[in-house]
């Protein structure tokens, strides 16, 4: 593992943050325009151009094509060919864009850690949303309120992501929470989560050695990574980026020890 000097907030800075976070409902994000600008210390996933921080989900490039600045998720059988980010961090706050395809259910996600999906898919104009609607996590909260728009917008993102906390048995003794705004419209207050529920999440379905060895650091250190989920539609994404709460940022080499 090796430490992201430049990204890596300083020690005041995270406090005040922190101290402000008590309150979920302070997270409120500007999402009035297009592309969003990200703060100044965010660290940027993927900005439209190759030089991007995601990978394969074996550890080498990925296969997802770029068109007109966004990335495109690409099908490879089986609903599996997730990009993982290069970068782990233990709390942070993500910010996303994606527009669905025209044709088929959109189908796609935010794996956060690999373990917790903040779900995109074609919900727009849905009365009746659950756990598998546009804004939900998945398995755990129906969003708040429908803020899926059509196929042709852009749509964001936001999350406030903290971690479940794990003690030297490797066992959650304090649970996980999201905040997350989409398009405007907050869609998760604090939402509390515990041991990741689906068994095809990355770490569990069509899984690598790579990943298995994340999945273990993972558990130890609280620190992971944010995938985009490939499940058979081309959702487009852009502009992705995290922004730390803590010092725990790093970027994962599979050959650290």
């Amino acid at each position: 593992m090796k430490l992201i000097g430049p990204c890596l907030i300083l020690i005041l800075t995270a406090t005040i943050t922190l101290a402000a976070d008590k309150n979920a409902g302070q997270f409120k994000p500007d999402q009035s325009k297009l592309m969003a600008k990200p703060p100044k210390d965010a660290i940027i996933l993927f900005g439209g151009t190759k030089d991007h921080k995601f990978l394969g989900k074996t550890g080498g490039k990925t296969n997802w094509p770029l068109e007109d600045g966004a990335i495109v998720s690409t099908a490879a059988g089986g609903n599996g060919n997730h990009i993982v980010s290069s970068v782990h961090f233990r709390d942070a706050d993500i910010h996303v864009e994606f527009m669905l395809p025209k044709k088929g259910s959109g189908n796609s996600g935010i794996y956060i850690h690999g373990n917790y999906e903040l779900q995109i898919i074609n919900s727009f104009g849905k009365k009746k949303i659950g756990k598998g609607d546009v804004g939900a996590i998945y398995g755990f909260h129906n969003p708040l309120v429908n803020a899926g728009l059509e196929r042709s917008e852009w749509q964001i993102y936001d999350i406030r992501y903290r971690a479940p906390r794990r003690d030297k048995d490797q066992k959650i003794i304090k649970d996980g929470s999201i905040t997350a705004w989409l398009n405007g419209k907050k869609v998760q207050d604090g939402a509390k989560f515990g041991e990741p529920r689906s068994v095809y999440h990355p770490y569990r379905y069509r899984t690598t050695d790579y990943l298995k060895a994340i999945w273990k650091k993972q558990k130890a250190t609280t620190v992971g990574p944010v995938f985009l989920q490939d499940h058979g539609n081309a959702v487009r994404f852009r502009n992705v980026w995290v922004r730390p709460l803590d010092d725990k940022a790093m970027t994962y080499k599979p050959d650290a020890k």
